[in-house]
C-alpha cells in the first residue's frame, strides 16, 4: 500500500496528524508533513505504508477535508478518496 500527499492542497487542519503518526505538524507553514516520504513531483510526496499502519493511513486519508491524501493498493489502484 502507498500513500500520496499533496502538500499544496493541504490547508493545515491537521486531522491526519491525529489519525496516523506518519503525519506531523509544520505549524510555521500551516501544513502537515508526511514523514519518511519522497517528493515525486512539486509538492507531492509518496511513501510506502507499513502493513501494521494501513488502517491508520486510511483513517488519515478519510479525515482530510480537502482530499490531499490518496491511498493506493499494491496494484496501484486508488482506494481513497
Amino acid at each position: 500500500m502507498k500513500v500520496e500527499f499533496d502538500e499544496d492542497t493541504c490547508i493545515g487542519m491537521f486531522q491526519c496528524v491525529a489519525e496516523w503518526d506518519a503525519f506531523e505538524k509544520d505549524e510555521s507553514r500551516g501544513k502537515a508533513i508526511l514523514a519518511d516520504s519522497e517528493e515525486v513531483e512539486d509538492g507531492v510526496f509518496v511513501r510506502e505504508v507499513p502493513a501494521d499502519a494501513e488502517l491508520d493511513a486510511k483513517f488519515a486519508a478519510r479525515s482530510c477535508p480537502v482530499d490531499a491524501i490518496t491511498i493506493y493498493d499494491d496494484d496501484g489502484e486508488q482506494l481513497i478518496p
